[in-house]
């Protein structure tokens, strides 16, 4: 009797522990996994002493590092997302590794607080389809936007904590090439994907249906139509959705049979070149009135001479070009098209942009980067290089409560955002979840405009390729335009007249400053800035305008 009474109380205690991890929305492991979801946490608060010793430095790890997730965990649950003792990233040593260069004496400069800046706008510095007339042209309200993921590769509450976060956060929201669900009505604007197996807008037989599309877009908050060619992830192959991961609601979204595997094709057939595909894209574009643009990894890069070469003489054009990096990908691929199969982003986004940069039509089109670049370091190389958009993928999966544990193809997540398991999707609450997207998306923009300013501009589309230096090791620093091949440092940049917009539209955004000058500074007003002025201190200096005409919903 001892013994069972001894044993009573610490059932009791575990059992409450147990009741409360199943009741609670905050965290997805604690209700999958009660009572032992707290021993990832311990592990995850004592792994920094651990690592020491065993296991993995903060850097060592893939696809990304620990210290990479911990800011992206830092960012959505809105803590302290700075590091202390310096970098630990091995500096001297890396070759490519990408040095931001900051100026000393600038017009502007950036905010000191951790969270000044998370509500300023950061609006794209282009207009999207405005080159070429599109009816429904408009300026993208956020530089990060949420990439393509489909429902069915994600889970129906992440899709909905996703499009309920961009949404908060003003971000467009890519469908993915699985069509449009309940889950993406959730207030965010859309980007919807055409695949090659034309999910949400084809016919009985599997072929591309113009009407069904036209009824698509009308019926939901679609601001653009991307055409998918291939994607980081499996370049060239096509893609695969297991049949675990087949619900009665993704199957008639998609029009497939349930219990099958769900396969699409590796090639368009509604066209078979460069070419026959600004047909398609012009009738897409005529058809809806919307900015209509590809996305692409980058192999051999015929397809960009031959399209900037048809779209030089200006009657035909996509509106934008998403380049997705070899090392980006949620979808599950066979490890020698993860590993091997297309450039990563900083070697094969140079080769598409240069195209066009040759033909002197850069500035005609938007150009959305992806492939790690939800990691604000990864971004400010990004736009040096010409990206006006960043799309996240994985970052943005992280934000809503994945842990890298990389179960996605086998329908095991084990926080519910990249499986159909009733189960484990019931830990993901899209109320506390979407929140957490939100905050991720503004603090990204918060970080890049203060590297933006600590580099002298005022918004990241600013940056220039001058502005960033490639280190082989302590040896050698070459400007990026240089180490990418660019024939000019003015490449990458928007016209001259979309850098003015982007100035104007960025007036009165959060800057840091300093003191009052003395009377005895050099070239100091006469009575000196007050408290509260714009420069004087962290805030907001006047609000910061954004043409609402061309901004999305």
């Amino acid at each position: 009797m001892k013994w069972t009474r001894a044993l009573a109380l610490p059932a009791a205690a575990v059992a409450a522990v147990a009741v409360r991890d199943l009741t609670q929305k905050q965290h997805a492991i604690l209700h999958n996994f009660p009572v032992l979801g707290h021993a990832r946490y311990l592990l995850e608060k004592v792994g920094p002493e651990l690592r020491q010793y065993i296991v993995t430095d903060n850097n060592d790890e893939r696809p990304f590092s620990r210290d990479q997730r911990r800011w992206v965990y830092a960012s959505a649950k809105r803590q302290n997302p700075y590091f202390g003792f310096g970098t630990d990233n091995d500096v001297e040593r890396n070759e490519g590794y990408a040095v931001i260069k900051h100026r000393t004496f600038a017009d502007v400069q950036p905010a000191v607080h951790p969270n000044v800046g998370e509500e300023t706008p950061l609006p794209c510095a282009k207009v999207l389809g405005e080159p070429r007339g599109r009816r429904h042209a408009f300026r993208p309200a956020s530089t990060i936007n949420v990439s393509a993921m489909s429902y069915g590769a994600l889970s129906g509450p992440a899709v909905e904590a996703l499009n309920r976060g961009c949404a908060l956060a003003g971000a467009l929201h890519n469908t993915g090439e699985g069509g449009i669900s309940v889950h993406h009505r959730h207030g965010a604007d859309l980007v919807f994907q055409i695949g090659t197996a034309y999910f949400g807008c084809r016919d009985g037989r599997g072929r591309f249906d113009l009407e069904r599309l036209k009824d698509l877009v009308a019926a939901d908050p679609v601001r653009a139509i991307e055409v998918k060619l291939s994607q980081g992830a499996k370049p060239g192959l096509g893609g695969l959705l297991p049949a675990a991961k087949i619900s009665e609601e993704i199957a008639q979204i998609r029009g497939i049979p349930l219990g099958e595997d769900c396969h699409s094709p590796s090639r368009h057939a509604e066209f078979s070149d460069a070419d026959s595909m600004l047909d398609f894209v012009e009738l897409l574009a005529a058809e809806t009135g919307l900015p209509v643009g590809i996305k692409s990894a980058v192999g051999q890069d015929d397809l960009w001479q031959d399209l900037a070469r048809m779209m030089s003489s200006g009657d035909r054009g996509v509106d934008f070009i998403a380049v997705d990096g070899g090392e980006g990908g949620t979808g599950a691929a066979p490890l020698t098209f993860s590993d091997s199969v297309s450039l990563p982003f900083r070697l094969g986004f140079p080769q598409a942009y240069a195209a066009f940069a040759r033909e002197g039509i850069a500035d005609r089109v938007v150009w959305i980067g992806s492939g790690k670049l939800g990691l604000p370091e990864n971004a400010a190389v990004a736009f040096a290089l010409g990206v006006d958009l960043v799309n996240v993928a994985r970052e943005a999966m992280m934000s809503i409560g994945c842990i890298q544990a990389q179960r996605c193809h086998d329908d095991r997540c084990p926080t519910g955002v990249a499986t159909q398991n009733a189960w484990l999707t019931r830990g993901l609450d899209p109320d506390s979840k979407s929140e957490r997207a939100a905050n991720y998306l503004r603090s990204w923009r918060r970080e890049m405009l203060k590297v933006a300013e600590a580099c002298g501009v005022q918004h990241p589309g600013l940056i220039g390729g001058d502005m960033v230096d490639i280190l082989l090791g302590t040896r050698l620093a070459t400007p990026l335009w240089q180490t990418v091949g660019y024939d000019d440092p003015g490449w990458g940049l928007p016209s001259r007249q979309q850098q003015e917009d982007i100035r104007r539209l960025m007036v009165g955004a959060p800057e840091g400053g300093s003191a009052p000058p003395s009377s005895t500074a050099v070239d100091a007003p006469d009575e000196g800035r007050e408290e509260g002025a714009p420069g004087s201190g962290d805030g907001p200096a006047r609000d910061s305008r954004i043409d609402d005409s061309a901004t999305p919903g």
